[in-house]
């Protein structure tokens, strides 16, 4: 997610100072905290959920309080601040950002390694984007059910009033974040220092519970709970899952603001509302129901759940803008179809809007409300999809620490064992929730992977046989000055998907119309894996003589190409792409689906023409002006 906070970030983001490293701090707080900063209101009070048998004892809480605090301390603090976040590429973060960052270490020969790394990437998208349709929804209904605590009438308000809620975050999306972007930051500030004040004055009632700061509670708890504490470990992870996002979030705002922000005041106002929540049932151990909100006065409690909505709202924005950036990356990745991805921001190129992602975000996470009812039945399906990519983020950093840090193996060896029990545990204690609601995560994610997976194999029968009945432009040049065709005033640009090969449509327009615009160019656009390409290395033209250019445009995964905008900006004698005498020709394939020996099945196959019959064409994706395109179709067999 994005705001017009980051218009500075876009260079030096982790050497600013001063106002700007102020501006870009604020941000960060509100973009990237949202989610973790909104775990307070279900987190700990799910640990002492029945199906746990945990019994909200003084050693049990102060054990569990002390569990949650050195989780917290270890992943969020040591694992991804101090280490993950250095794993950039080219100053972007994510999961998609750091597989193609270790697919660039891996040599060009090493086919099935590749292969595996990209199947990670898969997996790793599909489960980001489950966590996008469940944290809308379990944080809403967290702070709704906080009007249970004014009066229990008010019960029967909630689930409409999410409902209402969810209603008015999605349809707002095409606006962009950048019009209620500069209240993030002091609304989730606010939302800080209220949980810590709340925190503070419930821990000076019961001091006992500083004791929690001591790991020996943590490890005598984990020693006499057993199998308990593997069901504890699940809802104590709900404390962690806007990790993936921090991580995420690093190219928007950079190392330096995100560690500033989380250590000052982020991290202490967390640990100071757990505290004073475990301070609260030293006193009161029997009143766990909407547990954060007995933390206020009885006066405070209507303020404050307008206030954690407000803070839900913004957590929800920033996965759901996620979401967005997770799909454009998909797309320049080849891992998903064409869709429609709109600009909200003439000045920031990372403030997207895809609608195909937002509807299917709000149809699903309205359908999780509607089927789990509240936070508690939805807390047993939260934490499967984080926990799993934790565990992805946490292997490919250590490929990483190996391979391209150098790092020595006495010191590299030690911390990937602890962070892989931790991650392996929490990934276990997770999996158990399938039967409680985890099942709604894996069916979501299995769809989300079968369909990225069936376009990635769909596309390499598909481009290989496309590819067999190219030449290339050098040949093709060669043979058009040995044997001139008649030559028509304008310019044509033929688009392709392969720089090394002519497309169909010229070739068809050719042999069907046996004449050649003066000025033919042969444009094909490619995706570098790397975010952004700058200005020097953005366009590669090649003068093949008789009138013919050869142009590649390169884009990073994490850009929109607009071809019309590319081009005006090179200079090829005698060719304006805004001069009406120049036409775009689009080549337009009809698949014919075949029977028998494939890497596909027939259902398979028919699922990927499917998705390629819907993808958006190459005129919308390209920003191209309808009026100058020509499509020439073909048939192929897949």
């Amino acid at each position: 997610m994005v705001t017009e906070l980051t218009l500075d970030a876009a260079c030096g983001k982790d050497n600013c100072h001063g106002k700007r490293l102020a501006i870009l701090t604020i941000g960060a707080l509100g973009v990237v905290f949202g989610d973790i900063g909104t775990s307070p209101l279900y987190a700990l009070r799910e640990c002492f959920a029945p199906e746990h048998g945990v019994a909200a004892s003084p050693e049990n809480v102060i054990g569990i309080v002390s569990l949650l605090f050195w989780t917290l301390s270890l992943i969020v603090c040591v694992k991804y601040l101090l280490i993950v976040l250095r794993a950039d590429n080219n100053g972007e973060g994510g999961i998609l950002a750091l597989v193609a960052l270790v697919g660039r270490s891996i040599p060009k020969g090493s086919i099935r390694r590749k292969g595996f790394i990209a199947i990670l990437g898969i997996l790793g998208a599909s489960l980001l984007y489950s966590d996008g349709i469940i944290t809308p929804a379990i944080s809403v209904l967290s702070a709704v059910e906080g009007l249970k605590t004014i009066h229990p009438s008010f019960g029967t308000y909630i689930l409409p009033l999410s409902l209402i809620i969810l209603a008015c975050i999605f349809p707002m999306q095409h606006r962009g974040t950048s019009k209620v972007g500069g209240l993030f930051g002091p609304v989730i500030t606010i939302w800080f220092i209220v949980i810590a004040m709340l925190g503070i004055s419930s821990i000076v009632q019961k001091p006992e519970i500083l004791y929690a700061l001591n790991p020996g509670y943590a490890i005598l708890f984990v020693i006499h709970g057993g199998w308990r504490t593997f069901g504890v470990l699940g809802s104590i992870f709900l404390a962690m899952t806007g990790a993936e996002v921090l991580y995420a979030d690093l190219g928007h705002f950079g190392r330096k603001p995100i560690r500033l922000s989380w250590f000052c005041l982020v991290y202490p106002a967390l640990i100071l509302n757990y505290l004073g929540q475990g301070a609260f049932l030293l006193r009161a151990p029997g009143e766990l129901e909407n547990l954060f909100y007995r933390l206020a006065p009885s006066w405070a409690t209507l303020p404050l759940v307008v206030l954690a909505t407000f803070a839900t709202v913004i957590a929800s924005q920033a996965v759901i803008s996620g979401a967005f950036s997770l799909a454009r990356q998909s797309v320049q990745l080849n891992y998903w179809p064409r869709v429609q991805i709109r600009h909200t921001s003439s000045e920031n190129a990372g403030q997207v809007y895809v609608p195909f992602i937002n509807w299917f975000l709000f149809l699903s996470t309205v359908g999780l409300v509607l089927l789990f009812r509240n936070s508690g039945n939805l807390a047993g399906a939260y934490g499967i999809a984080v926990s799993a990519t934790m565990l992805l983020t946490t292997g490919l950093t250590i490929f990483l620490a190996r391979k391209i840090w150098k790092v020595k193996l006495y010191v590299l060896i030690p911390l990937s064992v602890i962070f892989i029990i931790i991650d392996v545990s929490f990934f276990a204690a997770n999996a158990i929730k399938i039967v409680s609601g985890g099942w709604i995560v894996v069916c979501m994610a299995i769809v989300l992977c079968t369909l990225m997976h069936t376009w990635i194999t769909g596309r390499k029968p598909f481009t290989e046989k496309m590819k067999s009945f190219m030449i290339t432009p050098e040949n093709f040049a060669a043979s058009i000055a040995l044997n001139p065709p008649v030559r028509v005033h304008g310019s044509a640009v033929f688009l392709t998907g392969y720089p090394n090969g002519v497309p169909k449509s010229l070739l068809h327009n050719l042999k069907c119309n046996r004449v050649l615009h003066d000025m033919t160019i042969i444009l094909s656009v490619q995706t570098i894996e790397i975010p952004k390409v700058d200005a020097q290395h953005r366009v590669a033209a090649l003068d093949l003589g008789s009138g013919i250019w050869k142009v590649v445009l390169n884009y990073g995964f994490n850009e929109t190409p607009d071809i019309p905008r590319t081009l005006a900006s090179i200079k090829i004698p005698g060719f304006s792409p805004k001069s009406m005498d120049t036409l775009y020709y689009v080549g337009h394939e009809t698949l014919i689906i075949k029977s028998g020996k494939s890497s596909m099945g027939i259902w398979q196959k028919r699922l990927f023409a499917f998705m390629y019959k819907n993808a958006l064409n190459a005129t919308d994706f390209f920003k191209i002006e309808p009026s100058k395109v020509l499509e020439l179709g073909s048939r192929t067999e897949i």
